[in-house]
């Protein structure tokens, strides 16, 4: 069955509305953070201008649909990598109690991530300002990475925070299909795609497992 394509604001809420019921207090928050994002970004360039009239598609929906994806029960800890502007991140957070890792490099984004963190009640929330490498290993029951790095860079930076039972969300856009077909067949296996609900062409990736040493190397 194809997905339905959330083409305008109204379609947005919409969905969220229907698949999450957020509460008074997640409407709140999401409609604060929009409003924070919006006002950063004549600070700080964390998302493209012509994105925000669609704001609630391209980034609240777009992020909230890897909630979606994740259908396990909600806990164990949720590691987003390259976190930026707290997409998927801050969205999820929100709209969960997951406990969340914000992995970022940059140190305005993280500023940003802290300060957003704060200002929305988010205690289960964690900003790590570092690079992926020097993170030490906990085990992630969810790896995420909207714009991170290409994707066998990215599995091969975060296989170590992979468990058996660790589940990978990962919005590829419209390449999602070639990245995927470049990684070694033992990685390909743990991987199927999704439709984005957010562009009929755009893809996310979506596996389960373990990526060990055993998996490296030639496809």
């Amino acid at each position: 069955m194809t997905a339905e394509i959330l083409d305008n604001e109204d379609a947005a809420r919409a969905w969220l509305a229907a698949r999450f019921a957020p509460t008074g207090d997640q409407w709140a928050r999401l409609d604060h953070f929009a409003a924070m994002l919006i006002a950063e970004n004549g600070q700080q360039n964390l998302i493209a201008a012509s994105t925000i009239p669609v704001l609630w598609v391209r980034h609240i929906a777009d992020s909230a649909q890897l909630l979606a994806l994740d259908t396990r029960d909600g806990d164990g800890l949720w590691i987003d990598l390259g976190s930026g502007p707290g997409l998927p991140g801050l969205v999820v957070a929100i709209l969960s109690e997951r406990p969340m890792l914000l992995v970022e490099s940059r140190k305005r984004r993280c500023d940003f991530l802290r300060a957003a963190t704060v200002d929305l009640g988010l205690a289960h929330v964690e900003v790590i300002e570092a690079p992926l490498e020097r993170i030490e290993t906990r085990a992630a029951a969810t790896i995420s990475a909207r714009a991170f790095a290409p994707l066998d860079k990215l599995i091969d930076l975060s296989a170590r925070f992979s468990t058996e039972s660790t589940r990978w969300l990962l919005p590829k856009g419209r390449n999602a299909v070639k990245e995927l077909a470049l990684l070694p067949q033992a990685w390909q296996s743990l991987f199927h795609v999704e439709q984005s609900r957010t562009d009929p062409e755009s893809r996310i990736l979506v596996g389960v497992g373990k990526i060990g040493a055993k998996q490296r190397g030639k496809r």
